[in-house]
């Protein structure tokens, strides 16, 4: 990658609609780094995985990496199997709340609402719950948790499938949830890396099907050190808590492909972080075949070139990439070694796999086994009930990652005399839950975005289903208008006496394959959907108890109403799942004191947030360039430095109660100084020989041939060259791979990279606690209540952000009752990333921790010496 000075002047360079000369430029690094078999955490997992692949053939180590084709087997993806060895066909699927296109299964709180929870065990236990219910369906591999996007604008497609834009609130958010689905059995895949922080032009032949005229996908073009100290925090945090499996992405990274760039896998991924699990391509997101194998990639997924064509960049390609020497025989290896290291370390094996008892392409019990060419018809689907009590934990995250932006004594409810629901956000989808595919409209109440990172409802709990129940309980008198326009009626409504409003809005997103109202995925603006903003102020014009609820996929613009005197409560419910009705009414009624905290900022205004989308193509039909000049500065961080108020800054969450911050404290601990990392690794081992022989790829007599399944056989053995299809046949690895592209000699180690005897994430010593920071909170209120403390640390130096979270804790504190607040500094959390040395530095600028209930609420204070 470019340095900082470099790729600044870089971008200087004006845009415009003719193709851009002067492109940002990612920095070629080789060889692939191999397994580590010292890689703590990775041990036993290497040493099952050797054993294993070292009976495999060629074929079947082409078998494991190479995906089978899309809708030729049950699963969103699946790798070819090796029956001679017991092993099944590996499942990878849907979605990061949920099992898409799943039945008997739970439809789960989206990652950005449980983000907003503050809470690590609940993070876990989401994804302990999801690994549960993944692994009683057959699935190996969840595609999920996400860090890609990590929210770099709020109008992104995809935001609210990962947690927040603050890197080290998502990093918490990784690392629980990757941990709680690996405790289950099943692989963890995090994903996009890196840089997808919108759906625009993400891929060519959907932006051409929209009238982009472009030919290459979108480039996210950003400098050394906003990547490291923004968008690669939180994947370093997934890969030291053990994550199996990284998804590379569908846009390109200063003008790489994100799946065959070999700076971002080979050099940072591998190589800095230590990552010890495979790399797999997103949905046609590869675009080379030998290029990619040696740039880092382990698996490509769904394995063909285009779906449905029955031709793949590997299968049968990577078997004669091998033979002729253009992929090296460590590097196939070296791809096997990382997929069964990680199917082994979460506890799987081969003869212990269930078989896949769900069916991706119908909910029919039987169907065709090859989906895309009616082929094998059988029971596909066994309606395996995998829902547990995880409705129960549904419910508590929904109602503890509701956030109350405002109360002016409105809530709790208590027995009002007569509610007046507004909004059609409030009650159900007319084609019910699930009438919309992958979730692909904005009808109903609103609990989940669209796309691949959606689950089928087993059930949907709506707002006015739960308010209906309570109000049968309480003797409540209730009535609802869902229609959004039926303005006449509405007024009649809300204007009568003793009145409270409940208005309901939304505004939705998803993946940029779907075009929901002309949104392509992206939102186009911040406004509330469903003329939501007239429909408020409609409402509060008439009537002065006015409770707006909010389900969104991130901030909305609330400017023109917020603080209206008659609207005299907003929460901010997210995407809750399957029981948003319960959980919202469990807030509103005090069931649940709320403490949940907004994971990003509201603005007063779209341009506050500096960074924004690229909504049409700037380098004609090239690919077009999005350039991140901001840098760090996203979300909160945007508008501190430009000292920008927000209506709710980040962090930002009221309660049923009071609480008062006192007596911080901090204690430096005995922590050595910090040594960059020296050494090499060992040189690129093989596992087990191959035959070189062509006769012995020949596709056998034994298997059944089927269109459209990639297979890793040669259908003819005339030449490699006839095998091969490729006009182009016949250029050496010298031709046109980069130097060192095939080296296999021992490699030096990164100086931030973890050492030999380390766990992969990183220089070991970036985990060192420097600091103890503690601080008094004592609960001033009438009831209990949980309180979110955060710790902020401000970096000193003239190109850090004001202050950036470090630490945080959700805490139930009785009333009257005073608790600890304790928090540990990492070196890493006081460090910079330095361009130069391309190791993290504590900067000689003076470090201040605060700690408060937001981040612009900080009242206390202290120097870190």
């Amino acid at each position: 990658m470019r340095t900082s000075s470099t790729f600044t002047a870089l971008l200087a360079a004006a845009r415009s609609a003719s193709a851009v000369s002067n492109l940002a430029h990612s920095e070629p690094h080789y060889p692939s780094p191999w397994m580590n078999p010292q890689a703590i955490g990775w041990e036993e997992a290497y040493v099952k995985a050797r054993d294993f692949v070292s009976q495999l053939t060629l074929a079947e180590k082409v078998n494991l990496t190479t995906g089978i084709g899309w809708e030729s087997g049950q699963c969103v993806g699946e790798t070819g199997s090796v029956p001679r060895l017991g092993l099944r066909r590996l499942c990878m699927q849907d979605s990061p709340l949920g099992i898409r296109f799943g039945d008997f299964a739970s439809a789960f709180s989206s990652g950005q609402t449980v983000a907003a929870s503050f809470d690590r065990t609940l993070m876990y236990r989401r994804g302990q719950a999801m690994g549960e219910e993944h692994k009683g369906k057959g699935v190996n591999v969840i595609l999920g948790p996400v860090a890609g996007p990590l929210g770099r604008a709020p109008e992104g497609g995809r935001n609210w499938e990962g947690f927040s834009p603050d890197p080290y609130l998502t990093g918490v958010g990784m690392s629980e949830t990757v941990k709680g689905i690996q405790d289950a059995g099943v692989i963890a895949c995090a994903k996009h890396f890196i840089l997808n922080e919108q759906e625009h032009f993400r891929q060519v032949g959907e932006s051409q099907d929209r009238g982009y005229n472009i030919t290459e996908t979108l480039s996210s073009n950003l400098d050394d050190k906003a990547l490291h100290e923004l968008y690669l925090w939180p994947f370093a945090d997934a890969v030291r808590a053990g994550v199996g499996a990284v998804m590379c992405s569908y846009q390109q990274i200063n003008n790489s492909y994100a799946c065959q760039n070999s700076k971002t896998l080979n050099g940072i991924l591998k190589g800095e972080l230590g990552f010890q699990g495979f790399v797999m391509s997103d949905w046609q997101a590869q675009h080379t075949g030998v290029a990619s194998a040696v740039a880092g990639l382990d698996m490509t997924m769904p394995g063909d070139t285009e779906f449905n064509s029955g031709l793949s960049f590997w299968g049968t390609n990577l078997t004669i990439a091998v033979l002729n020497g253009t992929v090296p025989a460590y590097r196939i290896d070296d791809m096997a070694m990382r997929i069964m290291a990680a199917f082994f370390k979460v506890g799987q094996t081969p003869e212990g796999l269930e078989p896949i008892n769900m069916d991706s392409w119908t909910l029919d019990t039987y169907g065709y086994l090859h989906a895309s060419v009616k082929d094998g018809f059988q029971q596909v689907n066994w309606h395996v009930d995998v829902q547990a009590d995880h409705g129960d934990l549904i419910r508590e995250i929904a109602g503890k990652s509701t956030v109350l932006l405002k109360n002016d004594g409105a809530l709790p409810l208590n027995k009002p005399r007569f509610l007046a629901v507004v909004g059609e956000d409030a009650g159900p989808n007319t084609l019910g839950p699930n009438g919309c595919s992958d979730r692909n409209c904005d009808m109903g109440t609103l609990a989940m975005g669209w796309g691949s990172g959606t689950a089928n409802f087993p059930y949907l709990s709506t707002p006015l289903d739960a308010l209906n129940q309570q109000a049968i309980n309480d003797h409540t008198r209730i009535e609802a208008v869902l229609d959004n326009y039926a303005t006449d009626t509405i007024e009649t409504l809300v204007k009568q006496d003793s009145a409270t409003a409940l208005v309901f809005v939304n505004a939705d997103s998803g993946e940029g394959y779907i075009d929901v109202d002309g949104n392509e995925g992206d939102r186009t603006n911040l406004t509330l959907w469903g003329n939501g903003d007239e429909l408020i102020k409609t409402v509060s014009s008439l009537c002065n108890n006015t409770i707006v609820v909010i389900h969104s996929v991130g901030p909305t613009i609330v400017t023109d109403w917020y603080d209206s005197p008659n609207v005299t409560a907003i929460l901010w419910a997210g995407l809750p799942g399957q029981e948003s009705g319960r959980a919202i009414v469990d807030v509103l009624y005090g069931r649940v004191n709320p403490a949940a905290r907004t994971p990003f900022t509201w603005a007063a205004k779209r341009s506050d947030y500096g960074a924004d989308l690229l909504y049409e193509p700037n380098n004609g039909n090239a690919a077009p360039q999005q350039d991140f000049t901001e840098g760090i500065f996203t979300d909160y961080r945007a508008l501190d430095k430009a000292n920008i108020k927000p209506i709710f800054e980040f962090g930002f969450g009221l309660s049923y109660t009071t609480f008062k911050y006192a007596n911080i404290k901090v204690q430096k601990t005995n922590a050595g100084p910090y040594k960059p990392t020296t050494g090499k690794t060992a040189k690129a081992p093989t596992f087990g020989n191959f035959s070189k022989n062509i006769e012995d790829y020949k596709f056998p007599k034994s298997i059944r041939y089927i269109r459209e399944f990639i297979y890793p056989y040669l259908n003819t053995t005339s030449s490699l060259k006839a095998a091969s299809l490729d006009p182009k046949y016949g250029k050496t690895a010298a031709e046109f791979l980069p130097p060192g592209a095939l080296d296999s000699d021992a490699q030096n180690l990164q100086a931030a990279a973890p050492a030999l005897t380390d766990a992969p994430g990183g220089n070991r010593q970036l985990w060192d606690e420097l600091y103890i920071v503690t601080a008094e909170i004592t609960n001033t209120g009438d009831v209990v209540g949980d309180e979110v403390p955060q710790l902020y640390v401000s970096l000193g130096g003239p190109d850090d952000a004001p202050v950036v979270l470090r630490g945080f804790d959700r805490i139930r504190v009785d009333p009257g009752q005073t608790v600890t607040f304790r928090a540990p500094l990492t070196r890493r959390d006081v460090s910079n990333w330095d361009i130069v040395s391309q190791n993290w530095v504590i900067s000689k600028y003076p470090k201040t921790a605060y700690v408060g209930p937001s981040s612009r609420n900080l009242p206390l204070k202290a120097q870190l010496s």
